[in-house]
């Protein structure tokens, strides 16, 4: 009698599943390509949906049907999401893969998967600078020259993103004796105009003066426009002669947001100057850490 293994015949082949893959990856990439998610989600997803494949591929014969139809897509991604788990990505890591798998499946073979994501614990006190080391910051800033001084001032006093410091031109700056604006181009379209205190339009002027009125990027160096790195390594430097070692832009974004906070801005108002697509995003800023809280009862008791 032959044996019963002679009789299975696999679904879809693994050459089958394969092309199926590579197509998916392709279609996939074109719509990333031409979609208006910031550089670096694009290539984040593209890291993903990638990942993905390689991890499918090595499974070829446990999931022969993940392009046939809906259940066979989502028993695969759910085996995939169980394996980043067990591998101890983070919730939030975990969560980007499941949306760029999710995007390539309708992208590619018009499936539209649903999968459990993992759950993001809510994030706590944001790494604001407290007021003393705000002003050693400046300080150092002031002390390492005029451009680096400005580039601080406009993420301590705009809140931009470090891609949205980098983007800026000269034409994305008015500053007159008396008032002043910075325009910064955020996610996708998503364009922002924010008011300057006078305390960030005096260095950004200064700079204004020393880089002159021609058209261009607003933050030049040797090669041009200072990029996103170049930006991220002059905080770097402030911090270290500020003695904060590992000072990133993000830092100063948050104390921007914490200040508004304790200003008595309420979430919608710095949602809208943060640029967050979620007012839950904003919502952080109002969660005083212990040091604050400590310093309220102490006021309030006294």
């Amino acid at each position: 009698m032959a044996s019963s293994d002679a009789n299975v015949v696999p679904l879809r082949p693994d050459a089958e599943l394969l092309d199926a893959a590579e197509r998916a990856l392709a279609a996939v990439h074109r719509h990333l390509d031409r979609c208006k998610l910031a550089a670096n989600s694009v290539r984040a997803y593209k890291r993903q949906t990638a990942a993905y494949l390689t991890w499918l591929g090595e499974r070829a014969a446990e999931h022969p049907d993940a392009f046939a139809d809906l259940v066979g897509a989502e028993a695969a991604v759910t085996a995939w999401r169980r394996h980043l788990t067990i591998s101890k990505a983070s919730p939030a890591s975990v969560n980007q893969g499941l949306a760029a798998v999710t995007l390539m499946y309708e992208h590619s073979v018009r499936l539209r998967i649903q999968i459990k994501r993992a759950r993001v614990p809510r994030p706590g006190e944001p790494d604001a600078l407290a007021p003393a080391q705000q002003g050693a910051v400046e300080r150092a800033a002031t002390r390492r020259g005029v451009r680096d001084e400005a580039i601080v001032a406009v993420l301590l006093y705009s809140g931009a993103r470090v891609q949205e410091c980098g983007r800026l031109d000269i034409a994305d700056v008015a500053i007159t004796s008396r008032t002043g604006t910075v325009r910064l181009h955020g996610k996708g379209d998503e364009v922002r105009t924010i008011t300057l205190p006078k305390i960030a339009r005096t260095p950004i002027s200064a700079w204004l003066d020393v880089r002159g009125a021609q058209e261009g990027p607003l933050w030049i160096g040797q090669r041009g426009r200072l990029t996103d790195s170049g930006i991220t390594q002059v905080v770097l430097a402030v911090g270290a002669d500020a003695g904060i070692g590992g000072l990133r832009p993000h830092t100063l974004r948050h104390t921007y947001a914490t200040r508004l906070r304790q200003g008595g801005a309420d979430p919608a108002q710095i949602q809208a100057l943060l640029g967050h697509a979620s007012l839950d995003t904003s919502a952080r800023y109002f969660r005083a850490g212990t040091a604050e809280t400590a310093a309220v009862i102490e006021r309030v008791f006294e």
